[in-house]
C-alpha cells in the first residue's frame, strides 16, 4: 500500500520504486471510498505502456517503454463501472532527448517516485461499454442508458 495521507477533499499519495500506478491508486481509491474524483500528478517511470484510440477498428494501438521517462503530467478521472473504482488516466512522459510521449494510461511501474493528488467530488457516475463508440463512456442523466 502506497504512503499517503487525506487533507480534506484532497488525498496526497506518494508511489515508490516498482509501486504499478493504476493498482496502486485502485487501492487506494478502495480504501478511502473514492468513488468519483480527479487525478493529476507527476514523477519517472521505466515501465509504462500508453495508447491511442482508434476510432476506425475500436482498438488502442499500444506502444512500451522500458527506459527512465519523466511523468510530466498524469490526469485523469476516477468513476465507477460495474460497481468497481473505474481509473481513466492519460499520460504525458519526457525521454532523455526532452521528447514527449502521450496517451491513454495502460499501466506504469514507478522508478523513482510519483506524487498524486486524487481530488475528491461528491456523488457517483458510473460508466457503460458503447459499442458504437467501442469506449466505455460516462453514465450521465438518461444519456445512452
Amino acid at each position: 500500500m502506497p504512503a499517503y495521507t487525506k487533507r480534506g477533499n484532497m488525498v496526497i499519495v506518494r508511489l515508490d520504486p516498482g509501486e504499478e500506478i493504476i493498482a496502486e491508486l485502485k487501492n487506494v481509491c478502495m480504501k478511502e471510498k473514492v468513488i468519483l474524483g480527479t487525478v493529476q500528478g507527476i514523477g519517472s517511470t521505466n515501465k509504462v505502456t500508453i495508447g491511442s484510440f482508434s476510432t476506425a477498428t475500436k482498438e488502442y494501438h499500444k506502444k512500451t517503454f522500458t527506459e527512465d521517462h519523466e511523468i510530466v503530467s498524469l490526469m485523469g478521472n476516477i468513476t465507477t463501472m460495474n460497481d468497481e473504482v473505474y481509473l481513466h488516466l492519460h499520460i504525458t512522459l519526457g525521454d532523455k532527448g526532452y521528447n514527449t510521449w502521450s496517451g491513454h494510461l495502460d499501466g506504469a511501474v514507478v522508478s523513482g517516485t510519483a506524487e498524486i493528488i486524487i481530488t475528491l467530488i461528491d456523488g457517483k457516475i458510473g460508466r457503460y461499454k458503447d459499442e458504437k463508440v467501442g469506449l466505455n463512456l460516462l453514465r450521465i442523466g438518461n444519456a445512452h442508458e
